[in-house]
Order: structure tokens, then sequence, then C-alpha cells
């Protein structure tokens, strides 16, 4: 099945980037501010699910360092293996969160950065919306993304063949309203990863309410 097969691409992926991909983000204020926002909305205590959790840094670290319970999830082994030994106060799994089951009203938070950029479209939209059911009312979700409309595009990510596919902006705030939650506020920017092949590209990040 297709998404199966983009799941094992982006476990090889990340495999491959490991701690390279966290050196590569280390920089972005952009991330950095969008963790505050959401430190400034949560209770003590809360429960927050980390999609993508990659090397566990800086979103896991953050958000337990402030006293809040933390699950990564992410479908690269060698980044579970990562994230679990640098934030040992969070707990991480080793799961396509396609197949991650999610209860209702289960989280006060979920953060979604630039994890969803090798599934296709249908997919998205499907996971967003679970995503916003697991939300409890009043909870949070903070989204990161590049903001370009394609859809299945072979690309190159940090020397590694990619199948990208994302959304415009006004497109994803669409999607994002269709699931059932206000943009409260939003962040358009360019970055620079700390790469030898990258280039400036624009990152969009939407900070979300379940009212």
């Amino acid at each position: 099945m297709a998404g199966e097969d983009d799941g094992r691409r982006a476990a090889a992926v990340f495999d491959a980037l490991g701690a390279t991909y966290e050196k590569a983000f280390a920089h972005s204020e952009a991330h950095r501010r969008s963790l505050e926002w959401l430190l400034g909305r949560l209770a003590p205590g809360s429960r927050v699910l980390d999609v993508g959790s990659g090397t566990g840094r800086p979103t896991a670290e953050t958000l337990t360092r402030a006293g809040h319970g933390v699950r990564g999830v992410d479908i690269s082994p060698v980044m579970v293996e990562l994230a679990a030994r640098q934030v040992p106060g969070a707990v991480f799994d080793c799961v396509d969160v396609r197949e991650l089951p999610l209860d209702e009203d289960s989280f006060h938070a979920v953060c979604v950065y630039f994890s969803l950029l090798q599934m296709d479209r249908a997919e998205q939209i499907g996971l967003i919306g679970r995503l916003a059911r697991a939300l409890l009312p009043g909870g949070s979700l903070v989204f990161a993304t590049v903001p370009l409309d394609v859809e299945g595009v072979d690309a190159v990510f940090m020397g590694q063949p990619v199948r990208v596919t994302s959304f415009a902006g006004a497109d994803l705030v669409d999607v994002v309203r269709g699931a059932g939650l206000t943009v409260l506020a939003e962040e358009n920017t360019l970055f620079t990863l700390d790469h030898p092949e990258a280039g400036p590209e624009p990152h969009l990040f939407l900070h979300c309410g379940k009212e």
C-alpha cells in the first residue's frame, strides 16, 4: 500500500539523518516562539502529544522541563532512541502516527512540527481531524510546515531523497478550520537549515485552539 511505502521511506530518511536533523533546525527562533506561545496556554501538568518527535529537542525537552507530561511518537527507530536518551522525562514510541489509536478528549495539546510532509493530502487532512478530536475542549494544536502547493513531488532533503506533499498556506488554514479548530495566531518566515546544501525555505507556524 502507498501509505506503508511512504512510512518505510520516511523511516529510512530520518534513520539516516539522526542527530544531524536536530543540528540543522537548532537555530529556528520561530520554533522556539511557537513553543513559548504553547507554554503560555498550558496549565501545570498538561498532557501533550508530540507528533514526529524526532530527537526530542527542542519540543519534548522544552515541555518536559516546564513540568508537562509528553508522549512523543516517531516512525524512525533511530530518532526514538535518541529522544529517549536525550529527554528521559518524556515517553517515546516508535509508531506510524496514522496507526496510533487516539481517544477523543485525551490531550491538552498536540505538536505537529514538519512531520506530515511525506503523507498524501488525504492522509494529512484525516490525521489533522483525528488530532483535533484527541484534544480536550480548550486545548491547543501547534502545526508547522513548508507551505507550498505541491503533491507527490520528488526532492532531496539534507542529501536524502524524499517525496513531498503540502498545501499552500491559505489551504492549510482551511484544513485546520475544517477540523473544528480556530487559528489564533500564525507566523510566516524564511528559514535556512544548517546544512551545506540548504537554501532559504518558507515556514508556516499555525497556533490553533479547540474552543
